[in-house]
């Protein structure tokens, strides 16, 4: 596999390097791979962040856990909504390195970095007050309690967090994705250390819990932040971009650009995150057992989505490095070798979740644990189903990668609404409920929420880019993205 981030190359070229119709499959592969499987590792290790959270805080105790689950909840929410501004300085990072354009580049991560900043302190408000709120929710009153505690601490991580996805999404842009994974899977041991300090109070610090696993989220935000800034800021060939040169001067026009753009990708995230938050709420409405086999095998589907993640991610670079280029053949040929491979990976998730579903679903739950009769095969089924819906999972998060790389989000947004919100949901109530499949009906109306998505998106995608609607796209050097 090519090494596209740490070749000792100078970066106009690693920035910009073609992927033309003309280039064989497996180079085009290796291409996609290149970018795509750091970009998976990151996102795997991200998720690993939350995981390592989850299993100290239930070594300390339930309440803690419990709180602390419900704050990560929340944060996510909110954390996701936001990241769409980190999403769209991908394309249009992308786009303008192809081009050689070093302003445009630093205008639109600027940008996007203001923009994560002020959404981060117009939302603070809610984290510091969330108690409240989380009592008006109808939570138990220990839980709301160390819950908003929780919040009130993590929500200072927020601008930090979504500053480090917006360099990520810089750094990725210009094929510097080894580093972002590496500075990733760092980030998961330094959270383990601080978590073991400040969860149960070791080297003489107070015993905190929840409040710990907070307090060490954010120095974890702000150790990531610290390291990305240094290496995106004073690396020599990065330095020709002059990020942080007069970073606090405005620029009204890009920064219009970059939350047309990522406004609609934040709310289509949203949607998404939603749909699977609600038929979390849904299922407790049908009992704990069947919650917790819900639970378990949402965990294990999330973990695989992060292959398709660094998959869309890599296919929205490329795609916007021939749309910089206004290559439409090459766009074209990133299209469809990013889609199979996409599949591929797909029906092999199949497999695994066909044939490993029980020792999948088991190693969550202890051997002695009377409930393991119940909540196993109950998993077990689900995963089943989840294993019907990996191909039009995979292929709504690709579509969504292909049309952020062509710069199109605003339909897509609306797309992602009605098909998850409109149809989706509506068809797991009916056949959860009505229809009496409960668990698995569930499943299923998200099997049919995913699926109306990806074909919607993807006949979006093909028919704009057969029509070759070069004005559509922006292609036009002349023209300005701001």
């Amino acid at each position: 596999m090519r090494q596209l981030s740490m070749a000792v190359v100078p970066m106009r070229a690693s920035a910009s390097s073609p992927l033309s119709s003309s280039s064989g499959f497996w180079s085009q592969s290796r291409a996609v791979l290149g970018l795509g499987l750091p970009l998976i590792g990151s996102h795997m290790a991200q998720f690993g962040l939350h995981v390592t959270d989850t299993i100290m805080l239930g070594w300390y105790g339930v309440t803690d856990l419990a709180a602390g689950a419900l704050g990560a909840t929340v944060f996510f929410a909110f954390f996701t909504f936001g990241t769409g501004y980190a999403n769209a300085v991908m394309p249009m990072v992308a786009a303008s390195a192809a081009r050689d354009d070093e302003v445009e580049v630093r205008r639109a991560t600027r940008m996007g970095m203001w923009l994560s900043i002020l959404y981060a302190v117009i939302v603070l408000p809610l984290f510091i007050w969330s108690n409240v709120i989380l009592d008006t929710l109808g939570q138990e009153p220990a839980v709301a309690r160390l819950g908003g505690a929780y919040l009130a601490i993590v929500g200072f991580g927020l601008a930090p967090a979504l500053l480090v996805m917006v360099l990520k999404s810089y750094l990725a842009a210009l094929g510097r994705t080894q580093v972002v994974l590496w500075v990733t899977v760092l980030a998961v041991f330094v959270n383990i250390g601080l978590n073991w300090i400040f969860i149960f109070g070791n080297l003489g610090m107070t015993e905190m819990g929840a409040r710990g696993a907070a307090v060490a989220s954010v120095l974890v935000q702000l150790f990531t932040l610290g390291v990305m800034l240094a290496y995106a800021a004073w690396l020599p060939a990065l330095r020709r971009y002059a990020l942080l040169v007069r970073f606090w001067r405005p620029d009204w026009a890009a920064l219009r650009a970059v939350n047309a753009l990522g406004l609609p990708i934040g709310l289509a995230m949203l949607a998404e995150t939603g749909m699977f938050a609600a038929s979390a709420v849904m299922m407790g409405w049908l009992g704990a057992q069947t919650l917790a086999a819900h639970s378990i095998a949402l965990e294990i589907t999330a973990m695989f989505f992060m292959v398709h993640m660094g998959l869309s991610n890599a296919a929205t670079v490329l795609v916007g490095r021939a749309r910089g280029r206004r290559d439409l053949p090459g766009l074209r040929a990133a299209a469809r070798v990013s889609i199979i491979i996409s599949m591929a990976v797909a029906v092999a998730t199949m497999a695994i979740y066909l044939l490993l579903g029980e020792h999948m679903v088991g190693a969550f739950l202890a051997p002695d644990n009377p409930e393991r009769a119940v909540i196993v095969p109950l998993g077990v089924t689900l995963l089943w189903v989840a294993a019907i819906f990996q191909l039009a999972d995979g292929g709504q998060a690709m579509a969504m990668g292909l049309l952020r790389g062509i710069q199109d989000t605003r339909v897509p947004m609306l797309i992602a609404a009605v098909s998850y919100w409109l149809i989706g949901i509506p068809a797991g109530y009916a056949l959860a409920f009505l229809a009496g499949l409960q668990g698995v009906g569930l499943w299923l109306g998200l099997v049919v929420g995913l699926t109306v998505a990806a074909v919607a998106l993807m006949l979006r995608f093909w028919r704009a880019v057969r029509a070759g609607k070069e004005a559509h796209f922006a292609l036009d050097p002349a023209r300005r993205s701001f």
